[in-house]
């Protein structure tokens, strides 16, 4: 009895050990299937597909590192939450992040139609992903759709069947009924007051995307259904005196100095527009675009705008992309730079999780000082002066005592930097 009695209790330790290992594989695969880390932020060696030579979402990588070829062939699942996804309408899809917008979803897998207004432009810049798609018929699709922004029944119809909207457009209606000088007349009514900007394709194009995707269902119903392409700074033209003279690192850069066409107005005017539409919304603002500062980068969030610095056109693709499907990002708004040096991390969940809803209203001003000191720590350059930088003067021939290419301080070209409607 005692000879089976251990026997028995060898045979049900073996058996909870083989259950225990079965479990602890079983684990250790669905976290790796089901991690939350964003594609938008991989490791170096990635796995997404490239959006100009590869055909499939995941496939083999080779890297080449001191002339030898080192293969890592794996395959991976594309992500639940991209899944979720099937296609994506991209405003301002010609613009400079337009095309990094549209080039990320792809590279995900996801199918986009690229809201656009000069359908030749539009060809020229995507033709090699139109021919890849016709090499492989099961890569993503891209759509491309010629609409006047300005027109809401128009965005609407564009807009059709797909599960949600990224915002990169600026500039004013472009329909063939509009003479030059009803342009002219809105653009001098916008530069003389703020109080009207209601032919601006902002004003229009995002209200338009709101009503469009208030009704559409999704499998993730927390996730955004409107991310809003912003720029940091949008507040700051509006702040009293007492406020931009506490935070004059951030409301007396060139940017808001200058405001040229009232621009951050236009842009303040349609993030209301979009958080009173309804909606489940995210509103990006970043800092300074600067194409030459390092991408993959990591970013840096605050809230109450008075974000100061630089992120790549790349990195703030990648953002807009991952907040489609992130539900922290849902109903807040935000702004980021990146410190340059420092890896990106593997989900900006987490960061975006401690952000406030907008619904709570803004953090206190002691918070929002105590943010601003330790962001202007954060700028580049030795002297990390950004109030006395001019229009189109970088920090670094700031520090150089070099002019920037728009002239010194307070004699800058601002048409020179006005934005251009993007198609």
């Amino acid at each position: 009895n005692m000879n089976m009695n251990m026997n028995m209790n060898m045979n049900v330790n073996m058996y909870s050990i083989f259950i225990a290992t079965i479990l602890l594989f079983s684990k250790v695969d669905m976290a790796r299937s089901f991690s939350p880390i964003s594609p938008a932020f991989a490791s170096p060696v990635s796995f997404h597909r490239h959006p100009l030579t590869e055909t499939s979402l995941f496939t083999v990588v080779v890297e080449k590192k001191d002339g030898v070829e080192i293969d890592f062939d794996k395959e991976e699942e594309i992500s639940t939450a991209n899944r979720s996804l099937d296609k994506v309408a991209v405003t301002g899809a010609t613009g400079r992040t337009g095309i990094l917008v549209v080039e990320e979803l792809l590279s995900r897998g996801i199918n986009v139609v690229g809201i656009v207004r000069n359908m030749d432009k539009a060809q020229k810049t995507f033709s090699r992903w139109m021919e890849e798609e016709v090499k492989d018929q099961n890569s993503p699709k891209l759509t491309l759709l010629k609409c006047d922004l300005g027109s809401e029944s128009d965005l609407i119809t564009a807009s059709e069947g797909c599960d949600a909207a990224v915002w990169c457009a600026t500039g004013f209606s472009d329909a063939p009924n509009v003479s030059f000088v009803q342009k002219a007349t809105s653009l001098l009514r916008i530069v003389l007051s703020n109080a009207s900007f209601a032919n601006t394709i902002d004003s229009v194009g995002i209200s338009a995307l709101a009503k469009a995707f208030k009704s559409v269902n999704s499998e993730v119903q927390n996730n955004p259904k409107v991310v809003m392409l912003s720029s940091a700074g949008v507040t700051r033209p509006s702040w009293d005196d007492d406020k931009k003279e506490k935070f004059s690192g951030s409301s007396d850069i060139p940017i808001v100095r200058l405001n040229p066409f009232n621009i951050l107005d236009i842009k303040a005017d349609s993030e209301e527009k979009l958080r009173q539409s309804g909606v489940d919304y995210c509103i990006f603002r970043p800092t300074g675009l600067n194409d030459k500062w390092p991408s993959n980068s990591r970013p840096i969030f605050s809230q109450g705008d008075v974000g100061v610095g630089r992120i790549s056109r790349q990195d703030v693709a990648k953002i807009l992309v991952d907040c489609l499907t992130i539900p922290e990002a849902n109903g807040k708004t935000f702004e980021a730079f990146t410190l340059q040096g420092y890896e990106p991390p593997p989900s900006i969940n987490t960061a975006l999780g401690r952000l406030r809803l907008d619904k709570e209203g803004l953090p206190s001003n002691e918070v929002l000082f105590a943010t601003y000191t330790a962001m202007q720590q954060l700028l580049p350059g030795e002297k990390q002066d950004s109030a006395a930088l001019a229009m189109g003067q970088t920090y670094e021939e700031f520090d150089e005592g070099r002019t920037g290419r728009l002239g010194d301080r307070g004699t800058e070209d601002a048409e020179g930097v006005a934005p251009n409607p993007t198609s």
